[in-house]
């Protein structure tokens, strides 16, 4: 059983090191976002960084719906061109 909720722990949360690797960057990156409160969510559990995995996988999905080149409906190139205003002097 111990196994089982070691296992289980270890699944569920990763310290920064390792969630920097599961994010494929760099720790010093994820450690100035954290700085920054930039990146994905982070809480500290007995004086430890961790990251919650679905947190990182929802940050990540946030970032991919941002991006303009994944969401279709954020693309400029789909969009009417917006026209300028007429200036009057």
């Amino acid at each position: 059983m111990h196994n089982q909720i070691t296992h289980t722990h270890d699944a569920a949360f990763l310290n920064l090191t390792k969630a920097a690797e599961y994010l494929g960057i760099s720790p010093n990156t994820l450690y100035v976002w954290r700085h920054r409160r930039q990146g994905p969510p982070s809480f500290r559990m007995g004086g430890r960084v961790m990251y919650r995995i679905s947190a990182l996988n929802e940050w990540v999905m946030a970032q991919e719906q941002a991006d303009s080149r994944s969401n279709a409906l954020l693309d400029p190139l789909g969009q009417e061109p917006v026209k300028r205003a007429m200036r009057t002097r």
